[in-house]
């Protein structure tokens, strides 16, 4: 085999560190996601509130045995939709979350798309 040299690396060998970080050569970092994506422009209109469905029907609960009206709320994949994605208020958000669980364990909804 042939020596191989090693240099050694104790701290006498190596340059000291001031402790300061320097910029990279791309340039000061900044938060917020990726390059060149800055805050958001919306147009000249704001986009429109979703209203709850059901309190625009004044439904006082909502049932499980409604199979076409929960599966407007759940994707074709089986999972529930968001309040954020639907509008419903927090009140028929729960109410619709357990009609739907109450609707799988019944076999009404399936639990997947598949």
């Amino acid at each position: 085999m042939a020596e191989e040299k090693t240099t050694p690396t104790t701290a006498a060998a190596r340059p000291a560190s001031t402790g300061v970080r320097r910029p990279s050569s791309s340039g000061p970092r900044r938060p917020g996601g990726p390059a060149g994506s800055g805050p958001r422009r919306r147009g000249p209109f704001r986009p429109r509130r979703k209203v709850c469905r059901f309190c625009v029907d004044k439904v006082d609960h909502v049932d499980f045995k409604q199979v076409q009206i929960i599966r407007t709320f759940i994707t074709e994949r089986g999972k529930i939709l968001s309040s954020r994605i639907t509008g419903n208020c927090a009140k028929h958000q729960r109410q619709l979350s357990q009609a739907i669980k109450r609707a799988r364990y019944l076999a009404l909804l399936p639990f997947t798309g598949a």
